[in-house]
């Protein structure tokens, strides 16, 4: 699997990333089918199939449900082996997503990532927006928050998950190390957006690459060719739909 570097960080990522949310939570997405959620057995399993792929990122959040938690049980002893990436400002209550960005949540946020996940630091943090990107920003202060925490040694490097371009420009503007862009065959209105961030030297990793399992497997070709593209990331649960994503990442 080819791995490509996140920006200026330094930190070497994998072409394709793993999303964990189907590891934690099957209430309130927009999937077209509903899945049950996996045992450790079948996690693990898919974790281990990742990792003989050459796969190293993955995804998650708070809002992932228990999907930190689990993670933090699987990769005991595996820690060096991860790009780990997760997230704060929004949580999952067990119904729906509820968003709290106070520079006091985002860091207590942070500091319950890591004790889930059983580690010291995390390789990125990002803000998960809730769509009001620029007010994340501007008002609440949400990535000086997370550079604090950087300053601390809790996190490497930092950034916005955001739901708009402008969003992803404004946290360009405030200092962010990684974006994480919306890019699949049905939506490439952030394609300027993605070439910007390369151009500043900024990584970025791409969400909704099969938009929401609606896109095809061969998409992913097509968005892996965009210059700043740094990893796509596909959230399954079967192992032989990770395989076959990687297959074409690979020809």
């Amino acid at each position: 699997m080819e791995r490509r570097t996140l920006g200026k960080t330094g930190i070497q990522a994998s072409l394709l990333g793993l999303g964990t949310v189907k590891l934690g939570r099957n209430q309130g997405l927009k999937y077209q089918n509903h899945f049950g959620l996996p045992t450790p057995a079948e996690a693990r399993r898919l974790l281990d199939g990742a990792r003989v792929l050459g796969v190293n990122l993955l995804d998650t959040a708070p809002a992932y449900g228990d999907s930190e938690a689990l993670l933090g049980e699987l990769l005991v002893g595996q820690r060096h082996d991860w790009v780990l990436v997760t997230k704060a400002g929004e949580e999952f209550d067990g119904t729906h997503s509820i968003y709290n960005f106070t520079p006091e949540h985002i860091a207590t946020s942070v500091r319950r990532s890591l004790k889930r996940l059983r580690t010291d630091y995390v390789d990125v943090a990002l803000i998960h927006s809730n769509g009001e990107d620029q007010r994340i920003i501007q008002e609440f202060g949400a990535l000086d928050c997370l550079a604090d925490l950087k300053a601390q040694g809790l996190i490497r490097t930092l950034g916005l998950s955001h739901k708009s371009p402008a969003g992803g420009r404004a946290a360009l503007a405030a200092g962010a190390d990684v974006l994480m862009a919306t890019l699949n065959a049905a939506n490439t209105s952030e394609a300027a957006l993605v070439r910007e961030a390369h151009a500043q030297g900024c990584g970025v990793l791409v969400k909704k690459a099969l938009n929401s399992g609606q896109g095809q497997p061969a998409d992913l070709t097509a968005i892996a060719a965009h210059p700043g593209v740094t990893s796509i990331l596909v959230g399954t649960l079967n192992p032989d739909h990770l395989a076959e994503n990687a297959r074409l990442l690979r020809c």
